[in-house]
């Protein structure tokens, strides 16, 4: 097992432990992704004594003033260490035994053994340690059968599910996390576990249940986690306005889709493509709104009408509720979820240069991204109707091009200004000015004038006669 203890920070700790006497093992994510082949560049390590004085004894061994961080709080310290052209980040924490109160996911903690330090880890897969000390060193110690776990693919807790859970429940969203990540599934009794202790979740901050759905949404098949959080009566706690997509209505043979999975469905379509966490999250939200416009016609069957705009206007809700951050990144959300439908209007009909214009006016910098959405969209079973849309994305792609060569309307600037404006007519602000603007703009995006400044000048001129507005100078 030495080979998993090449990075020299292990000999330097190993060392200096054995200097002060006391037991230290690498453990949790270190040990675990070494044995998935999973790239890791954060070393946990766990001594029987006192984690703050080692690592501030093996800093001062690896000298180069490493800077140590220490938080009393937690007993823990930690350092940066560089190897191999990266930065490492390695944490002490002495071993320790924990207990909760029902109130609080924060426990009471008192020093403990490696078994007790082992015991309180949320998972076997997890709960793996390595000793680093001279005599030992490389030994393994999997208590719980974590190497066979990981070989079947399991996501299992070393002790109690219920208790574990009940303890702290931020766990469950942990266990989600590492099955939608992994690929792997969770045992029958943690899963139900899981399912009899949901509503603890509400004892959890809203920034921590945030930080595991951020990590679920960028798995690489994210519909694993939103499936479980289903399945275990978590989704409509946290996201409650997502978990209402789900369900189909009928009137006689007439039905809906289920626009939950239809939503899981583009969600994994646009994780293929792209690991923007800010466009998978425009892809969860992008139908957030149908349950508010659903309607039945008699003519038509199930409608959505307006969806577009209500999910956008709900989005900053979620975003507030969440903690997720109330900056560009929440209205390039709001953007993509309100144009969604937008290039497949196009993609239906004939594609036109003015509305591909519009198209690029609206959506700006963010064209690209919302045509990844709106291909991603496309989960018709319907395969000749699939292929027509994709064929005609195609060609919306290729006229956006074309056209932002020729016009530049993306991130549009008239090219006759609001100032210009009150100087040729001698106006103060009022409402003609935003008038003749609104007619060059409408003009130049119906192709009808070149996005050009004498041709703009020109209107000007003939849009300010109208309103009976005369030049200063002739």
């Amino acid at each position: 097992m030495d080979v998993i203890l090449t990075h020299p920070i292990y000999a330097i700790v190993g060392r200096v432990a054995d200097e002060m006497g006391v037991r230290a093992y690498a453990v949790g994510g270190v040990v675990r992704d070494y044995f998935l082949q999973r790239h890791c560049t954060d070393i946990d390590i766990v001594c029987v004594g006192d984690g703050i004085a080692l690592a501030q004894a093996a800093a001062e061994a690896v000298g180069h003033h490493t800077e140590v961080h220490v938080f009393k709080n937690f007993g823990t310290a930690s350092f940066r260490y560089s190897h191999g052209g990266e930065d490492w980040q390695i944490e002490f924490v002495g071993a320790r035994k924990e207990s909760y109160r029902s109130d609080s996911r924060k426990p009471a903690v008192t020093d403990g053994t490696l078994e007790d330090d082992q015991n309180r880890r949320d998972f076997t897969i997890n709960a793996m340690a390595v000793s680093i000390n001279a005599d030992s060193f490389g030994q393994l110690l999997d208590p719980f059968g974590g190497i066979q776990d990981l070989d079947r693919g399991v996501i299992r807790t070393p002790l109690d599910p219920k208790i574990t859970f009940s303890d702290d429940p931020l766990r469950m969203m942990r266990a989600i996390r590492f099955a939608s990540q992994l690929g792997f599934t969770i045992a029958e009794n943690t899963f139900n576990a899981i399912k009899e202790n949901a509503g603890r979740i509400k004892i959890v901050s809203p920034e921590r249940v945030t930080t595991e759905l951020n990590k679920i949404i960028l798995s690489p098949v994210p519909s694993v986690g939103f499936r479980l959080l289903m399945d275990a009566g978590l989704l409509e706690l946290i996201m409650p306005d997502v978990a209402r997509l789900k369900g189909v209505e009928s009137v006689g043979q007439r039905a809906h889709k289920d626009n939950f999975f239809h939503t899981l469905k583009v969600l994994d379509n646009v994780a293929a493509k792209s690991d923007n966490l800010w466009l998978r999250w425009a892809a969860l939200l992008h139908d957030v709104g149908k349950p508010a416009c659903k309607r039945y016609n008699e003519q038509s069957g199930w409608t959505f009408h307006g969806h577009e705009a209500m999910g956008a206007k709900m989005v900053k809700r979620i975003f507030k509720q969440l903690r997720l951050p109330l900056d560009m990144k929440l209205k390039y959300v709001e953007k993509l979820v309100l144009l969604h439908m937008r290039p497949i209007v196009l993609a239906e009909d004939v594609v036109t240069d003015s509305a591909v214009r519009r198209l690029l006016f609206e959506a700006g910098d963010d064209v690209e991204a919302l045509m990844t959405l709106c291909e991603a969209d496309i989960t018709s079973r319907n395969e000749a109707k699939v292929r027509r849309h994709l064929e005609n994305f195609q060609l919306v792609r290729r006229k956006l091009k074309e056209l932002e060569e020729k016009d530049h309307i993306r991130n549009f600037q008239p090219p006759v200004s609001g100032t210009d404006i009150m100087q040729v007519f001698g106006l103060k602000p009022c409402s003609e000015i935003g008038t003749i603007k609104d007619a060059i703009k409408d003009a130049i995006l119906d192709g009808r004038i070149p996005n050009e400044r004498a041709a703009a000048w020109q209107m000007m001129l003939e849009e300010g006669e109208k309103l009976g507005l005369k030049p200063l100078k002739e």
